[in-house]
């Protein structure tokens, strides 16, 4: 279930995140859909998708944090 445009992300994605960083969700999900294929290649009992989710959101945060404000913001370099 790769995305192959930004329209298709979840609207708990495309809602709350930047444009940008909705970019960069739908380019780690689709790479761990791929890199988590195998049930032998994730941890514990997660699905591929979940998985996928996770490694997508913890691309994000790579360069966004949620402010006080509850919106995510570019972090500064």
């Amino acid at each position: 279930m790769p995305y192959s445009s930004r329209a298709e992300l979840p609207d708990s994605v495309r809602k709350v995140l930047p444009e940008h960083a909705q970019a960069i969700y739908q380019q780690a999900f689709n790479h761990a859909w791929q890199q988590y294929k195998s049930p032998e290649a994730r941890r514990g009992e997660a699905s591929r998708e979940e998985v996928a989710h996770k490694v997508a959101w913890s691309a994000v945060r790579t360069q966004y944090h949620k402010g006080d404000d509850e919106k995510w913001h570019k972090k500064a370099k």
